[in-house]
């Protein structure tokens, strides 16, 4: 699949010490458009929304923010852990900057549990990019759906 000179870009910003430590693509070596594909193929199959998905994940941060930095259970099913940092991170794909900010939120049944950022949740909503394999913050469909349920 041919890139855009903006998808080029994008990719070169997900690298490690471009705009995070780590970057974006964990230990995947697959082009960025491909990355995106095969994640949107996987939610489809899953009847997965990524867009909603994003919304939901949103929710339970606002309501982990409660906490002030300590786990609180939402609705009798996540254990959520909302921490703020200083500073803002742009979108590799350069349209906004969102807060540094780490969110965890942990099925109480079967434990699934993802990390993810705002930025995370921009990059899921309006990109479709779930971030590479082996990503500290990837948002994986089947784990998204594990965790988010029906």
């Amino acid at each position: 699949m041919k890139m855009s000179e903006r998808d080029r870009a994008a990719a070169a910003g997900m690298a490690p010490g471009a705009i995070t430590a780590r970057g974006f693509l964990g230990s995947d070596e697959r082009a960025l458009a491909d990355i995106v594909a095969a994640d949107e193929e996987a939610a489809a199959a899953l009847g997965l929304d990524l867009g909603a998905a994003a919304d939901r994940l949103a929710e339970l941060a606002r309501k982990g923010e409660a906490g002030l930095g300590e786990p609180v259970t939402v609705e009798g099913r996540w254990l959520v852990r909302s921490e703020e940092s200083r500073g803002r991170l742009p979108c590799p794909w350069r349209d906004g900057f969102y807060h540094k900010n780490s969110v965890s939120v942990e099925a109480l049944e079967g434990g699934e549990r993802l990390v993810f950022s705002e930025l995370s949740l921009h990059l899921l909503r309006e990109h479709h990019f779930c971030q590479g394999e082996g990503s500290p913050f990837r948002l994986d469909p089947a784990a998204l759906k594990r965790l988010l349920g029906p």
